[in-house]
């Protein structure tokens, strides 16, 4: 306190006598004359200023002293530290200003600079915690991998750094890819801190990726004990879970356990399409064809699909398409105006051969909703009713460039999968997969010219010509087979479905052939023997007897 005290006085003494000398200098305009011990001692305003200068470093020189003083003399008096302690304040007030500089220099970008700075605040520093973190992100920063995760293992060994240690190791571990190590590195840094938002977030993709359900569940259950996210959230998200657990356990054989949790699932989230499929399918391998008929209509009531209405055909797959489009009434009724709806009516009025029912079915939604499939459906309505070639022609050429419908397709990064899956493929996020359609920027025309085809097939002609006698039309089933086969991707290319008869295929059950090219020339006409159905999952009508 006294030796504080000493300094301010001192400070005042010199400011007060430079304030009084350039005062004088200002006045007189003379030089500054000083009389010391009988001697006068004359300064010119450069000498003053000079003087003044001196007598600064000479008050800074005597503060020191008087410091270095009293430490010595409370050394004598017997304290052993207070030389050392006035060493250390020099050390300390150099490291700190090395630990500023080197936190702004990462702040800026500097690596180099920043690994400098750390190292020399290491060096005057006795503070490992703080040192090595600057150390590991400067190395960060500079890009030396190496020297940062020698820095983060550093920090492992006490207990105030071990959960930044971790995560900096985990970090490491995924940016070079190795998700397993990530995975353990993760858990270990969720042991530590429970509460982190960031770590449950990482923990919980980094689980979901590696397949790791019920680990997963528990991590949700965490974050919403801890109310992190709403009730609902949690509820779709834990539904979703517990659909994959039990894809796994049907994988392996245990069909009870994969049947209860799929039912578990949809009960708790009954909009999630997967988890009514799964326990549609576990209701009808126990023949409860009522229940699994109730399922698939309180899913349709929220988002109509078609892998919804293929389970539907399978709780009565030997129906005849008559017997099937009235059956089909408890499931359509539920969203009758729903684009999805409308399709389905058509295919299947197309299957019991009532054209204008599929008409009906369509409306306009060839022009107000362009699909591949709504453009194929009306092809088929019109050869069914006996319309011109070219009228064909004409739809199925605005079929090759037209939209693709509703798709898996990633809120997050716009990818569209074939499937749906729990995690996004590609940018790896949970439970961001809706079915909808893609949009605009990620439609384009086909590259190789069949936006051509209406002036290579002709233009359709508004009434049609009657076949000529003896002539037999092509069935409007056959038909509708081929305008399927005919659904081409951009790339124009045919894809053909490979499951077992009355499965409706997905997408990955799709082979991929050869891709079809335009035929300028017609070709001659062929006998079609055999009715195909317009999808699998309709009976089409009995063939009549060849005369």
């Amino acid at each position: 306190m006294i030796l504080s005290l000493l300094k301010i006085l001192l400070f005042f003494a010199v400011v007060l006598a430079l304030a009084l000398g350039a005062q004088h200098l200002a006045q007189t305009g003379q030089p500054l004359q000083l009389v010391f011990n009988g001697t006068e001692y004359t300064l010119g305003p450069v000498q003053a200023v000079a003087a003044g200068l001196a007598l600064l470093v000479l008050a800074w020189l005597v503060m020191k002293l008087l410091g270095f003083l009293l430490a010595m003399l409370r050394f004598v008096l017997g304290d052993q530290t207070a030389i050392n302690r006035w060493f250390d304040r020099s050390r300390e007030r150099k490291g700190y200003a090395a630990l500023s500089e080197g936190m702004l220099a990462v702040a800026s970008g500097e690596g180099r600079l920043a690994q400098d700075q750390a190292a020399r605040a290491a060096k005057f520093l006795d503070r490992p915690e703080i040192t090595d973190l600057l150390a590991a992100q400067a190395a960060e920063v500079a890009g030396d991998v190496d020297a940062a995760g020698a820095a983060y293992r550093r920090m492992l060994g006490d207990q105030r750094t071990r959960f930044v240690g971790v995560r900096g190791l985990m970090r490491q571990r995924l940016a070079l890819g190795d998700t397993a190590t990530a995975l353990r590195l993760a858990e270990k840094a969720y042991a530590l801190k429970p509460r982190h938002q960031e770590m449950q977030d990482q923990l919980l993709s980094l689980q979901a990726k590696a397949g790791d359900w019920k680990g997963a569940r528990g991590v949700l259950k965490d974050k919403r004990r801890q109310g992190q996210i709403p009730a609902d959230l949690h509820i779709r998200r834990d539904a979703v879970l517990a659909l994959q657990e039990a894809r796994e356990v049907l994988a392996q054989g245990n069909s009870i356990s994969a049947r209860e949790a799929a039912i578990s699932a949809n009960r708790a989230s009954p909009d999630l399409i997967p988890a009514a499929v799964l326990a549609a399918r576990s209701y009808i391998g126990q023949k409860d064809y009522r229940n699994a008929a109730r399922v698939l209509e309180k899913t349709w009531s929220y988002r109509p699909h078609p892998s919804l209405a293929a389970v539907y055909a399978e709780i009565m797959p030997d129906e005849t398409a008559a017997q099937r489009l009235k059956r089909f009434e408890g499931l359509m009724k539920q969203r009758p105006d729903d684009p999805e709806t409308r399709l389905l009516r058509a295919e299947l009025a197309l299957a019991a051969e009532d054209f204008p029912g599929a008409r009906r079915a369509l409306g306009n939604l060839a022009e107000s909703d362009p699909t591949v499939r709504s453009l194929s459906l009306m092809a088929a309505v019109e050869r069914g009713e006996g319309a011109d070639d070219s009228v064909v022609r004409g739809w199925l050429a605005k079929a090759l460039t037209a939209d693709r419908g509703p798709q898996w397709i990633c809120d997050n990064c716009q990818n569209i999968m074939a499937d749906w899956a729990p995690v996004c493929d590609s940018c790896g996020a949970f439970d961001t997969l809706s079915w909808r359609k893609a949009p605009h920027s990620l439609t384009a025309a086909s590259p190789n010219g069949v936006e051509l085809l209406p002036l290579l097939v002709g233009t359709p002609n508004p009434s049609p010509q009657p076949a000529e006698p003896g002539a037999a039309p092509m069935p409007a089933a056959a038909l509708a087979t081929q305008v399927v086969t005919e659904r081409v991707s951009q790339t124009a290319t045919r894809r053909e479905p490979d499951v077992a008869p009355g499965m409706v295929p997905r997408e990955i059950d799709y082979a991929r052939v050869e891709p079809s090219r335009t035929v300028t020339e017609p070709e001659p006409p062929q006998t079609i023997v055999e009715v195909i159905p317009v999808r699998p999952d309709v009976e089409p009508p009995e063939p009549a007897e060849r005369p």
